[in-house]
């Protein structure tokens, strides 16, 4: 019978279990202590977070990564730049007359709450 190949993965994958099953029984024979001495349940070893790997990247990668962005924004810029600016229109005032027409109207709306609110009374 042929012997199976060890990849890497395999490997990997191997490791990460038996560390798992460590955690486990860490934390078992922590509590079988704990019963002995009647204290609380520490575990001994402090379960670890794995860690993933990053991926790396090859400098080519990165290169046309960075190209690509840059020809991006090169675009963009063409773009924005072609377009017209907008012409900024003055800002409104208000006339003289169109206050006093304003602050007439409020006086008589004011007074006719008034004249409602000495009637409700």
């Amino acid at each position: 019978m042929p012997t199976p190949k060890l990849t890497n993965e395999i490997i990997t994958a191997a490791i990460e279990g038996f560390e798992a099953q460590k955690t486990r029984i860490d934390g078992q024979i922590a509590e079988l202590r704990a019963l002995l001495t009647g204290g609380p349940a520490e575990s001994a070893a402090a379960p670890e977070a794995t860690k993933h790997r990053r991926r790396k990247m090859s400098a080519a990668g990165r290169k046309a990564i960075a190209e690509a962005q840059r020809k991006r924004w090169a675009a963009k810029k063409a773009a924005d730049g072609a377009a017209p600016e907008a012409v900024s229109k003055p800002k409104r005032r208000l006339s003289a007359a169109g206050r006093k027409a304003i602050i007439a109207a409020t006086k008589k709306r004011w007074a006719l709450k008034r004249a409602e609110a000495a009637k409700a009374e």
